[in-house]
């Protein structure tokens, strides 16, 4: 298959990580192009409030997403919607197949394809999305002050996300699904010594309900005695996992145990010249503004592979 043409960096994904990187890649001068199967801005298109982007008060999720989307624009960032069906990774130059049967090549390669929260498939889960229902308590903490909530899980993203609400809340349900948590021992001993925290043994939410603008209640069943029921939450913070969308890395980076890729301090992974930026990459906390720091980072870093790629073949 021919090579239809080759960039100087390709970025696939239109979060705010791969935005941030546009931004910063056209400003360096370089010849890049970006990669969106999807609606640009990622997951935060579809947030109905951001409260915590610096500088960015009472702002909507597709409001921020818009601005990310035109601020890269605005610098001459093609966004092209299209998907990334394969990637290789080469010694000098990476391969890009899209779906319609393009084949591209580039020096300096972004992924900040993101990930996935793993959902509860349930009735009442989407439709109450941003109006009650969240997967960040960070994010959405605050809008239920004073307030109760649901907590479901069972590891330590879910025990510290309850924790982080009880600070908020008035009072939060743990609910697990069996008769044990998954999170590490000093994180148990913190929720059993906080006295806002019940934690609701062997019990499973069937249903979240509300009255048409926001949750209610939630339905339950216990997953031993099949006993089910019903109880009153303002809000559902639901946190039993998050899959890194890492079909399309290559076999050659490495990424961690849980599937998330491993890079160095530049965002660089284990491959030189590939960057992994965002959700997809492994770090410590996974926020709008970090995910647009990594973008940043990636792109200088990219900049300088370049750069250095070019003084090799005019040397050679």
């Amino acid at each position: 298959m021919a090579i239809k043409e080759t960039y100087e960096v390709i970025i696939v994904g239109g979060g705010p990580a791969g935005l941030a990187a546009g931004l910063y890649c056209k400003r360096a001068a370089l010849n890049t192009v970006l990669f969106e199967k999807g609606l640009p801005g990622g997951q935060i298109a579809i947030s109905k409030d951001v409260e915590n982007y610096p500088g960015m008060e009472g702002i909507t999720g597709f409001d921020l997403a818009e601005k990310m989307l035109h601020h890269a624009q605005s610098f001459g960032l093609p966004v092209l919607q299209q998907e990334v069906a394969a990637i290789n990774a080469g010694s000098d130059l990476h391969s890009v197949r899209l779906a319609n049967g393009d084949l591209l090549q580039t020096v300096a390669l972004i992924l900040a394809v993101g990930g996935n929260v793993r959902k509860l498939g349930i009735p009442g889960e989407a439709e109450y999305l941003g109006s009650g229902v969240s997967y960040c308590a960070t994010c959405d903490g605050f809008f239920f002050r004073d307030k109760t909530v649901v907590v479901v899980g069972g590891g330590d993203t879910a025990v510290e996300e309850a924790l982080y609400l009880s600070k908020l809340t008035r009072k939060v349900y743990l609910v697990h699904r069996g008769n044990a948590l998954r999170a590490g021992k000093l994180l148990q001993s913190r929720l059993t010594a906080e006295p806002k925290i019940e934690v609701i043994w062997n019990t499973i939410i069937t249903e979240i309900k509300g009255n048409g603008s926001t949750v209610s209640a939630v339905s339950f069943e216990n997953t031993e005695t099949g006993e089910k029921g019903e109880f009153p939450a303002d809000g559902v913070f639901i946190f039993i996992g998050y899959s890194p969308n890492n079909q399309l890395i290559p076999s050659e980076v490495r990424m961690n145990e849980q599937g998330f890729v491993i890079t160095d301090e530049k965002c660089e992974t284990s491959v030189p010249g590939i960057f992994a930026v965002g959700d997809l990459r492994q770090k410590f906390a996974n926020q709008i503004v970090v995910a647009a720091a990594d973008g940043c980072i990636a792109a200088l870093a990219a900049a300088h592979y370049v750069e250095v790629q070019k003084a090799k073949t005019q040397s050679s």
